[in-house]
């Protein structure tokens, strides 16, 4: 979601850390009476997408859905395409139309949901007058940009973008939960400054990279020339960036570094960093930043920040200069005039593979539920979500508590202690199901149906000021890190929650229609995964408060790390793309995810009536239609560009072996489809990975 703690991706947002089930660009889906447009499908699983060909233990992720992706190719305005996709669309499609409404009925109250949502879109889809206003919106600052003259301009100028919605150049900061006081907010500052999608990109010399470096030069190149700086000067620019953007990722942690959440947990008195970081003056900077009263404060990268404090005595302030112009330039050039998106999509398109820039009126609905989600999320739940669902969904993760539970109980290799401790976990988990009982409403941000980009800043401005306001208060667990209509999932270890929103209950994870094999394979697989990301590599390092505290003995800790450790391997095998192998250590917590989920969910299907029955539907067994709705999850195909770039920055494996890789360790998968030895995927019972 790829499941992440269910994820779409591992998304850290500056107030919660969240796995989700997917990443990259997590899909919107509509829950709309749950089934897709047109009613249930006729057949939950269809042997017409099945390539039966192929042996289910050679590639069961092709036998399932070789057929279909066969005759399915992905559409030019998608880097990926399958079951997520085709819900995204259809999500989309239920949004605009909710959308076009709202903002073509004219007279709601200014403040109002429908003014503010409707607005926003209309704005957004006025394309005529973001055409004649060209880069105008951003030449004031330009302008502000040019006219610094010393090291403390270059500084004020970094604390005034972020504080004003331009962005924040150099590094991360926010205000998020304590991950030792989990009910206390604290201030966090991060590494960042760079602009391509993963450190490695500047630093690992290969062809891959260096087209992608190219088409970067090209971007920054075209951005500069396009506000009126001469060819010479914008390629001289281009080159000053990359060398400042070089530094900065050879001063980054790697994204597996970052998964260890002790090793990112760095307290700091304000006066002691400072002495580290001279040239950057905390106690002054952090009450501009408008965070007063900061005596403590985490620093994930510490090592980052006294390099990029070294930098800025080292560097320039001509170079600075333009770093910060483009980092003005490239924040703003996808809501710019044309020629400024044009040049955003070509460039992002040499990553991702996209060959035609996504229509505008979808790329609005995106930027609505991002900028307003919890208000459009209202129309959405209003229209699309039915109270029947949630209550499906209490049910099932109170059966799916109590597999996991007795699962827990049954281990071999942990301790009673341990179990103890881990139970307590379990036990405390909070779901959230749906929507958010309480709305967020925003309160203070104005939208103005004819200022697009001014409505931009003032988003962006009103979630800072919105961030910033949390320090000092108690953790609000009951926020949600998603909106309603997303299609993933997610665990956050700091509030020891699991969360489902309303777009992901439809099919092919959920139908009221479908029987408990394709549910229990689909959503119940979801649901276990969450919760399996509480005993994950990095979630059993939180306890049952959301505390980050060790509650294992070392020889329980040792015994999970080997088996975990067994996962890791198994993943690097994986071969994606020419020499590229998945990173089974970037993506070990999804992995441990999708094997533990699988399991419970297989589980506490077998307690169902059709799971303890033989009666087949559609020509398959109970067992085989709950992996084959396993299977089918996960059907789709990505562009090479796509793959490429998803193995350096996604903490979630590639499709076809978060389907494969799975269930070669569960020991009824080798029933169901008589798997042997000699099929691809054959493992000996001893080899087979048991963890929770």
């Amino acid at each position: 979601m790829y499941f992440a703690k269910f994820s779409l991706s591992q998304n850290i947002n500056m107030e919660i850390k969240l796995s989700h089930l997917l990443l990259a660009g997590a899909v919107l889906v509509t829950a709309a009476a749950f089934t897709p447009a047109g009613g249930p499908p006729t057949k939950f699983i269809d042997p017409a997408n099945m390539d039966l060909s192929v042996k289910p233990g050679d590639d069961f992720f092709d036998y399932a859905n070789g057929t279909w992706m066969k005759r399915n190719a992905i559409p030019a305005k998608e880097t990926r395409w399958g079951s997520f996709n085709i819900l995204r669309q259809d999500n989309t499609d239920k949004l605009l139309k909710l959308l076009n409404e709202v903002s073509s009925t004219p007279g709601q109250p200014k403040g109002s949901l429908k003014q503010r949502v409707g607005d926003l879109y209309a704005s957004g889809m006025d394309s005529l007058a973001i055409e004649k206003r060209g880069y105008d919106p951003i030449k004031a600052n330009l302008q502000r940009i040019a006219a610094i003259g010393d090291l403390n301009g270059v500084i004020n100028e970094m604390i005034f973008d972020r504080v004003n919605g331009d962005g924040s150049p150099l590094f991360g900061s926010g205000v998020g939960a304590d991950s030792k006081h989990p009910n206390v907010n604290i201030v966090d500052l991060r590494q960042g400054g760079t602009s391509l999608p993963d450190r490695d990109y500047y630093l690992k010399d290969n062809p891959r990279n260096q087209r992608i470096r190219d088409a970067y030069a090209k971007y920054i190149t075209t951005l500069f020339t396009l506000t009126g700086t001469s060819a010479d000067d914008a390629a001289k620019n281009a080159k000053t960036i990359f060398t400042i953007e070089t530094a900065l990722a050879k001063a980054q942690w790697s994204r597996v570094e970052m998964r260890d959440p002790n090793k990112t947990y760095n307290k700091f008195a304000v006066a002691d960093f400072d002495k580290m970081t001279p040239h950057l003056n905390w106690a002054q900077l952090l009450p501009e930043m408008k965070l007063k009263g900061v005596d403590t404060m985490n620093v994930s990268q510490p090592d980052f920040f006294k390099a990029a404090d070294n930098m800025l005595a080292t560097i320039p302030v001509a170079d600075w200069k333009v770093y910060l112009e483009w980092n003005m330039l490239k924040g703003s050039a996808g809501s710019l005039s044309s020629p400024f998106v044009k040049a955003n999509f070509e460039f992002n398109s040499v990553i991702s593979g996209q060959k035609v820039q996504t229509p505008r009126n979808e790329r609005m609905s995106g930027l609505v539920d991002g900028s307003l989600g919890e208000l459009l999320g209202q129309l959405y739940v209003e229209k699309y979500f039915t109270p029947a669902a949630k209550a499906y969904m209490v049910n099932l993760v109170n059966n799916l508590k109590g597999v996991l539970g007795d699962r827990i109980k049954r281990l071999d290799w942990m301790s009673d202690g341990t179990k103890q401790r881990a139970l307590a976990k379990l036990n405390a988990f909070s779901v959230k199901i749906g929507y958010p009982d309480k709305w967020q409403v925003y309160a203070g941000l104005t939208i103005d149906r004819n200022d697009y980009y001014g409505n931009l800043k003032s988003v962006a401005k009103w979630r800072y000021n919105y961030n910033i306001s949390q320090f000092g208060k108690p953790v609000d667990r009951t926020r949600w890190g998603m909106t309603a209509p997303t299609v993933n999932a997610s665990y956050s270890p700091n509030t020891n929650g699991i969360t489902f929103p309303a777009g992901i209950l439809q099919f092919p994870f959920f139908d009221f229609n479908a029987d408990d094999a394709v549910n229990y394979g689909g959503i119940g697989a979801v649901i276990g995964h969450e919760m399996t990301h509480g005993f994950d590599d990095e979630g059993r390092q939180f306890d049952a408060d959301g505390s980050l505290r060790d509650w294992w003995t070392k020889e329980d800790a040792d015994k999970f790390k080997s088996r975990a450790d067994q996962v890791v391997a198994q993943y690097n095998a994986f071969t994606v793309l020419d020499t590229l192998h998945v990173n089974g250590k970037l993506t070990e917590g999804e992995n441990l995810a999708d094997l533990g989920g699988l399991n419970v969910a297989y589980e506490a299907f077998k307690r169902t009536k059709e799971g303890q029955s033989k009666t087949k539907i559609d020509g398959f067994t109970p067992d085989q239609r709950f992996f084959l709705s396993w299977a089918q999850v996960w059907r789709g195909s990505q562009r090479p560009e796509s793959a490429a770039s998803r193995i350096l920055t996604d903490p979630h494996s590639p499709e076809q072996y978060r389907c494969n890789a799975p269930i070669s360790n569960i020991d009824a998968w080798y029933a169901a489809f008589n798997v042997q030895p000699g099929d691809k995927y054959y493992k000996k019972p001893e080899d087979r990975i048991h963890i929770w």
